[in-house]
């Protein structure tokens, strides 16, 4: 066990993984809320390091951090799916070691975000087992995750609408010939998770998996597990992410893409815009849903699927920063000598979080 001297302790966890909390927390009061962190592509668990430690110094008595390590470094080019059901595992194997966690809530940097929407959907739980349950007329009767109360499911610069799209990976440009030359080589540097980002996987004749996860599929309870949070949570970059495009991590079209200013509040320089969607509360996409002129078929397929629920959309622009060609890892302060200015990011996920 190490105490980085500020009250935080982690440890190496028997089934993997790394466990944080704080020394300061008092013995009456055991963290009942699991949060589980889960790092994006070749990543690893010192990712959220920085971020595992502030939320322990600053909610002692209420969360106990988990981040994640069974999908580490080369791992991460396996899948989404592969990487979905060793997450549910690791996390199964972190609930039976802590039988006084009661509440549990997830945050997941980039990829990590699919792969933490898959594993939930494995872990979803029907209210007592009974679908038929789960709406009672106007009273929404909620499931669990792993028979664990579900509270925030936050994602961190998340492409949830996969790749592919036009200026959903900047660094390409925006050059139509060169998207498509990216979807079709990318799995030679990406492996599985290249074709599922880029929506060119066709496992059995099915639907790309990106798809198939904006509705429950067959034991798979994708939507069920996301509504079954009190709160989903959206935080992207309107800029100089040159990994993941605004619209994708925002869950947008292009012609939702709000404008913007400047900072809400001074103790957030970086946010720049925040909003709540309602969701439209269908149970079921529409198949026939009108096309776009500024999304292709599929992408508006997932809009339209993952908007049934409601999200907490955070803009977040780090313009101004000298720290700013590097905002796919500041939004997250990946390494806290590196990336300092996305702290206020952190503290805004704190400050909301609910316990």
């Amino acid at each position: 066990m190490e105490d980085d001297g500020g009250g935080v302790c982690s440890k190496e966890s028997v089934n993997g993984g790394t466990d944080v909390w704080s020394s300061s927390a008092s013995p009456a009061s055991s963290p009942d809320h699991l949060v589980v962190m889960v790092h994006g592509i070749l990543g690893s668990t010192a990712d959220w390091q920085y971020g595992a430690s502030e939320f322990v110094k600053m909610l002692p008595d209420k969360v106990m951090v988990h981040c994640s390590e069974c999908n580490m470094y080369r791992l991460t080019l396996d899948g989404v799916d592969v990487m979905g059901e060793r997450l549910a595992d690791e996390v199964v194997g972190v609930i039976i070691r802590k039988p006084e966690i009661r509440k549990i809530s997830f945050i997941a940097h980039s990829v990590g975000g699919l792969v933490a929407r898959y594993a939930i959907g494995r872990l979803y739980r029907h209210p007592e087992g009974n679908p038929s349950q789960e709406h009672l007329g106007n009273i929404c009767v909620r499931g669990t995750i792993c028979g664990l109360e579900a509270i925030n499911f936050i994602t961190v610069a998340t492409p949830h609408l996969g790749s592919r799209g036009n200026r959903q990976v900047p660094f390409l440009f925006g050059v139509t010939a060169i998207e498509k030359v990216a979807s079709c080589v990318i799995h030679w540097i990406f492996g599985r998770t290249g074709r599922h980002l880029f929506l060119t996987d066709n496992d059995e004749g099915q639907p790309p998996l990106l798809l198939r996860m904006v509705d429950d599929c067959g034991d798979l309870y994708f939507m069920s597990a996301l509504r079954a949070f009190k709160r989903r949570v959206a935080y992207a970059n309107v800029g100089y992410d040159h990994i993941v495009g605004w619209r994708t991590s925002s869950i947008r079209r292009n012609s939702e893409l709000p404008t913007w200013e400047d900072s809400l509040n001074e103790k957030y320089p970086h946010i720049v815009y925040e909003e709540l969607s309602k969701g439209t509360n269908f149970d079921q996409c529409e198949e026939d849903s009108v096309i776009n002129s500024d999304s292709d078929e599929l992408e508006e397929k997932m809009v339209i699927g993952l908007t049934r629920i409601s999200w907490e959309r955070v803009d977040v622009s780090f313009h101004s920063s000298r720290q700013r060609f590097a905002a796919h890892s500041v939004i997250q302060v990946k390494y806290s000598f590196m990336h300092s200015e996305g702290a206020d990011v952190i503290q805004h996920m704190i400050d909301h979080f609910l316990t």
